[in-house]
């Protein structure tokens, strides 16, 4: 083989080299960057129903107040979004 030859065929297959450690290691950061993101939604969602559930214990806690309020105290009229519970 001639010098020429030896030389094409050492590029080529270094070129093939690099491609293909190119290409594993582009996959291997965009697997990575999914898994962080299914990460990332699954601390979301946690936090949401957290929150959630806050806000629903919070709620159940100011209609207690709401109706304990209302037993203590006379209303003479009230927001025009609650009910009238109270016996006349």
């Amino acid at each position: 083989m001639s010098t020429k030859a030896k030389l094409t065929l050492a590029s080529s297959v270094a070129f093939c080299i690099a491609s293909v450690t190119g290409v594993h290691y582009i996959q291997n950061s965009e697997k990575e960057n999914l898994r962080a993101g299914v990460l990332q939604d699954e601390e979301r969602r946690r936090k949401k129903q957290e929150q959630q559930a806050l806000n629903m214990k919070e709620l159940q806690e100011q209609t207690e107040l709401h109706e304990a309020l209302l037993k203590t105290q006379s209303v003479t009229m009230l927001p025009s979004n609650d009910s009238v519970s109270k016996e006349e």
